[in-house]
Parts: structure tokens; sequence; C-alpha cells
């Protein structure tokens, strides 16, 4: 069934589920880059739905209740007998989180492509750019999204565990550069597509390059600004879906603002990138303080909804 009304934002991607090590034992988490973004948007008071192709086994079902539950809606979701994707998470010491992946035959990389939703904004990443066939179907929808005026948000959030190919990977990635609007890259993403910190990418069409940097916080460039924040300091459980939250915080924090529009977000001066980028910084670091992708609600920050 499609979703017919116009919603803030819509994210298309994969959901999966992380193992996650506990003892000598992992648990399952519901995670995934896209998904974890729906998450947050929907946590953080927006109008938000998500686009994907989700198993109808056990942890299909899940997602979908878990979705539901933070306000996103699921109308965009395709069904599949497919299994669902797993990734098993290995902790660092300092709480960073490496993953490999169970991806043969599971169900979010065989969505096809649908007929665009509405909304003003749309937010696209991590393995639903990666895996065929379905890689193709959500960069269509990026272009067609971009070609219709929408705000436009990516991150690529690497796997390489699971790229191939590398540089027929970059080459592809370069293609997207005209129809982003706002690309989230982390420091070690830049550094794996060959850039120091994305300025290049705004010469190719970019508007703005938000840059992840673990514990120094975040850093935005356009062709005029450069703008960073501290991270708040916080006890950190592990890092697993901290820059999902980062990204999904910057569309609520448009959506908040009135400025889920291209024409907005490329006007905004330093003292409005300041702002939305440590709103993000502050959801962020509440996620971080916590076990496994669990981005923090609008309560929990301060807001109303």
């Amino acid at each position: 069934m499609s979703d017919t009304r116009e919603r803030s934002v819509v994210v298309c991607g994969e959901g999966l589920v992380d193992l996650v090590p506990v003892g000598e034992n992992f648990s399952p988490k519901l995670g995934g880059g896209p998904f974890n973004v729906a998450i947050a948007v929907g946590r953080l008071g927006s109008d938000v739905g998500f686009v994907s192709r989700l198993s109808t086994d056990a942890f299909g079902d899940r997602m979908i209740d878990s979705l539901a539950a933070s306000n996103v809606g699921t109308t965009g979701v395709e069904r599949g007998p497919e299994p669902t994707t797993l990734a098993v998470v290995n902790l660092a010491a300092d709480g960073g989180a490496r993953y490999s992946f169970y991806l043969e035959g599971t169900a979010d990389r065989q969505f096809a492509l649908p007929k665009l939703p509405s909304a003003r904004a749309f937010s696209f990443g991590t393995l639903s750019l990666v895996l065929e066939p379905g890689a193709s179907a959500y960069e269509a929808m990026l272009h067609e999204a971009h070609a219709r005026g929408r705000l436009t948000m990516v991150d690529p959030n690497i796997r390489p565990a699971v790229i191939s190919d590398p540089e027929a990977y970059r080459r592809r990635f370069r293609s997207w550069l005209p129809a982003i609007d706002i690309l989230k890259v982390s420091d070690d993403d830049a550094k794996w597509l060959g850039s120091v910190d994305g300025a290049e990418w705004l010469d190719e069409g970019v508007g703005a390059v938000l840059l992840t940097r673990g514990g120094d916080g975040l850093r935005l460039i356009t062709k005029e600004l450069d703008v960073s924040v501290p991270a708040p300091a916080v006890d950190v459980a592990d890092t697993i879906g901290a820059g999902d939250t980062v990204h999904g915080a910057l569309l609520a924090y448009l959506d908040r603002h009135d400025a889920l529009d291209v024409a907005v977000v490329r006007g905004f001066s330093e003292a409005d990138w300041s702002a939305a980028l440590t709103f993000a910084a502050r959801a962020a670091a509440v996620t971080v303080s916590r076990p496994g992708a669990d981005p923090p609600w609008s309560r929990e920050l301060g807001l109303s909804v």
C-alpha cells in the first residue's frame, strides 16, 4: 500500500538485525543505518515514513512493530519471504563497532522501485546503496527526489566488507553528488572515499558536508562556511547508531524549524548550522550512553512533542 499524504521526511533503505556481543553470547538488536535514522526522526517528533523491503520472518515483524512504536509510518514497506540480513558486531575496548554480514538472498536487497512517496525531504544510506538489485532502485529514487526539488540527505556509511569493487563504488558515489543537499560521512568514510574532509565534493554539487568525528564532535562545511561543535561529555556504552542519530536528529531539527527546503538549508548561516549541529550532537550523546542503537525521545532532550 502506498503512502499518499505528504510527510516531512521519508527514510529509504535497509533494516537488519545486529548481533551484539553480551558476555560469551550475542544478543539480537534491531538496526541498519536507515532503520535507525527513521527511528530517530520519529522519536524526535517529526512525521516520518520508512521505505524498504523487510522479511516476513519474526525479525521483520519486530521491525514493523518497533517502527510503529517510534511513530514511523510503514505503508511504504514491502514484505517478502526472504530472510532478514544479519550483522555480527565486534566491539572494541572504546565502544567502537566493526561489522561482518550475512546477506545473501536477504529481503532488503530485493527492494524494487516504487512510486516516489510525497515528502519534503528524503534520506538514503548504507547497505541499501551497495547491494543489488535494490541499490539501483534506491539510487533512482535519490535522483528523482532531487529532480523534484526535494531536500536530500545521504550517509554512505561505508562497510568495506560488503563492497567487492571499491573503485567501482567510489565512481558510483561520485555520480550521486550532484543530487545530494546534505552529505553525512564519518572521518573514516571520507578517507575510504579518497578525501580528507569532503570539501572537493562541494564543487560537484553537494550543498553541505557533515563530518562526524567521534569524541571530537561534528564539523560541517559548505562553500562559504566551516562550522564545528564539540561532542558532549558522556560515559560511552558503545557507538552503535551514533552517526545514524546525528543524521536523524538533524532532519528532525530542520523539520522543527521549517527548514526542510533546499533553498533554506543552502542559505543557512553559521549560527543556524551551529544550533542544528549542537542539537544533533546532544541527541547522539544519549545514544552512545546506552547499549545498541537506541536514539532519544523528544522528552529526553527537553522538547515538547
